[in-house]
Formats: structure tokens, sequence, C-alpha cells
């Protein structure tokens, strides 16, 4: 008699869920036309001889809907900073005024808004396929326990626990990317 093999769907839905956060703070870095201070998460500024997230020298606010500032907190971090805004390739130019700096978030033509849609439609298709290959290793897992004596109807059982789950995560992903373009088409 076998004894009962399970599959750690636990952890498979774990990581399709961390490739589901990945496109989230993919999706926070696109630049919708409204001021977020998501979009400045990306960036890295050389702050005391290593690369510093942003939001570790300085507080990151969003005043007015077309406005984000940043007070940096140490004076001589300020250039660093600005550095690194102009070099993050998120096409906003800083303007400085002491130890504020001021970005005024421009507004998305026709053109660049439908770029972003199909920027945010490559994130949501690199997340599906992180989600299908995780669902690949479930599947793996799957024959290795039927090669070690997992009945026909536990194999079928499990295959379809990990195709529902696979389901409902890529249906996540749809519902993700359709907001985010409404978003980005929104004027």
């Amino acid at each position: 008699m076998s004894e009962e093999i399970e599959i750690d769907t636990d952890d498979l839905q774990r990581r399709m869920e961390g490739a589901i956060a990945n496109l989230r703070t993919e999706f926070g870095s696109l630049r919708t036309g409204r001021a977020s201070g998501a979009m400045l998460d990306p960036v890295m500024v050389e702050a005391y001889g290593q690369m510093t997230p942003l939001n570790q020298v300085g507080t990151i606010n969003v005043p007015e809907p077309r406005m984000v500032t940043i007070n940096v907190w140490d004076k001589a971090m300020v250039g660093k900073v600005e550095k690194a805004i102009r070099e993050s390739g998120l096409g906003i130019n800083p303007q400085l005024n002491g130890t504020i700096i001021m970005l005024p978030i421009p507004e998305l033509n026709e053109e660049r808004r439908r770029e972003l849609t199909k920027v945010a439609a490559q994130y949501a298709e690199s997340a599906r396929v992180s989600v299908r290959n995780v669902r690949r290793d479930g599947m793996d897992q799957l024959k290795k326990a039927k090669a070690a004596g997992m009945s026909e109807d536990e194999q079928k059982l499990w295959s379809e626990e990990i195709e529902e789950l696979t389901k409902t995560q890529i249906a996540a992903v749809d519902k993700l990317l359709e907001i985010k373009q409404q978003e980005i088409m929104q004027v």
C-alpha cells in the first residue's frame, strides 16, 4: 500500500502570487500622467558609496495631482538625487528648490499613452509566463509523484487543482492589465 503523496499547492500559489506582486510593482512604475510616489520606486541613488532606493534618502510626497516632491534629508545628496532621476528614464525634468526636488508630471499625449499600454501588456505577458512556469513545475512534481506510486485518480485531482490555481492567477493578471490600461488611457 502506497503512502499518501501530496503536492505543495501552497508553495505553487505563493510563487504565482509573487509573479502578480512583481507585476503590480512594474505597473506602479508606469507613468500614467498622474503623480504617484510609486513611479520613483525603481530609482536608485548612489548614497554613501552604495546604491540606495530613493525613498531612503528623502521623503516623497504628492502635494497635487501633477506634482511629486522629494525632500532630501542630506543637502550633500541633492545633486546625486537629481542626477539619478534624470538618468532613470522616467522622462521627468527635476526642479530644485533648496533641499526639495519638485517633479512636475507632464500631460501624456495619445501616442505616448498607446506606447504605455503596450508596455503594460508586455509586463502582463511576462507575469503570465511566470505563472505558467510555476504551473509547469507543479506538473513536473506530479510526474515524479506518479513515478513514486501516485494513483491515476489522485494525479487527476492534483492536476485539476493546479490548473484551477493557474486559471485564477492568469485571470488576476488580466484584470490588473485591464485596470492599468484604462488608467493609462484616461485623459
